[in-house]
């Protein structure tokens, strides 16, 4: 079977990428079909779509033809590479928004007008950041990013309509984690922003307007390597996998119907803190990189890097059935867009 090498979906979770030793596919998530396969000779190693236009954008693997430290957008209309941008080192992720491109570099992050004429825009500095950690608002109403701050722990939000072009921004710092900023995520709507440290226990979640701490939840207790944050559509739910092999469910509207520790009196500071811990949670293969995100109803879609599709449905009190599987990498081609 092809190997996966990453995935990831695009701006409303609609449809999911895949980036292949020899190529990229792209899939409509519900319900699973496959709408492009473009073999290319060389590997991808990060694949970032714009809705569901007939722009994609790739970063080479730096085997064969296309090389790490380029990123090239695949025009499927015309059947062609449209633009290429190099730079002189690695780019780690390419983001997109329907006027905007972004390069996330190992401490830089470079913003460019797009996609006619590209020109730069302004550039953020952020900490070494080897995850390509970068958010943009799905929400095209609202001009925001979100990626690691200088300082360990800690992220900055920018509202790019409020920067001026051709200089650097100075975003709010939101002090989030004591460890290394893991996994980060906006709601649709653009008023909220997720966050995970590499410790893996901890989602916070923040008012993007307002900076404040709006709800902690927790993931477990033991470490973990958080793969993927999401909201639900209107930002009720919130699910999140990891290294451990579960998909982990919160609601954020009610919140109690969270599960609340029975060991929160527990407290080794002389001090009472409460849990909240996912109302349902499912399995996937463990240790096998895997992105989550909710579907139509109450479902939650998880795609891991094995092939494998997972559909579970889950209702507020906790329970979690699952109602499709699949390979991904053996669906067949259907129509276009």
């Amino acid at each position: 079977m092809e190997k996966v090498v990453s995935i990831s979906f695009n701006q409303d979770h609609g449809c999911f990428a895949s980036a292949m030793q020899n190529g990229f596919k792209i899939y409509n998530t519900e319900p699973l079909s496959q709408k492009l396969s473009k073999e290319l000779d060389g590997g991808v190693s990060q694949v970032e779509m714009l809705h569901r236009s007939n722009l994609v954008a790739i970063i080479g693997n730096g085997m064969g033809t296309y090389s790490n430290n380029k990123v090239f957008i695949w025009d499927d209309k015309l059947g062609k590479f449209v633009l290429e941008f190099k730079f002189n080192i690695p780019v780690f992720r390419v983001r997109l928004r329907k006027d905007m491109i972004f390069f996330v570099l190992r401490t830089r992050i470079y913003v460019c007008s797009f996609p006619n004429d590209p020109k730069k825009i302004l550039y953020f500095e952020t900490r070494e950041n080897p995850k390509g950690l970068c958010q943009v608002c799905p929400n095209h109403e609202k001009s925001l990013i979100v990626f690691p701050a200088k300082k360990c722990g800690a992220i900055e939000i920018s509202d790019l309509s409020a920067v001026q072009p051709g200089v650097s921004s100075s975003p709010v710092t939101i002090s989030a984690h004591q460890g290394e900023i893991a996994c980060l995520a906006f709601n649709q709507q653009g008023t909220m922003v997720a966050t995970a440290s590499d410790k893996g226990t901890l989602i916070r979640v923040f008012d993007t307007q307002s900076k404040q701490l709006v709800v902690e939840l927790r993931r477990g207790a033991d470490h973990a390597t958080l793969y993927c944050i999401n909201f639900s559509h209107d930002s009720s739910y919130l699910c999140a996998s990891s290294d451990k092999g579960t998909v982990h469910i919160f609601a954020l509207k009610d919140t109690s119907l969270n599960k609340r520790s029975t060991l929160s009196k527990m407290s080794f500071l002389g001090q009472y803190v409460e849990s909240q811990w996912a109302l349902a949670n499912f399995t996937v293969p463990s240790e096998c990189p895997c992105i989550c995100a909710f579907g139509p109803g109450n479902s939650v879609i998880a795609i891991c890097v094995d092939g494998t599709f997972h559909k579970y449905i889950f209702t507020p009190d906790g329970s979690c059935n699952r109602e499709a599987y699949d390979v991904f990498l053996e669906v067949t081609r259907e129509d276009d867009f």
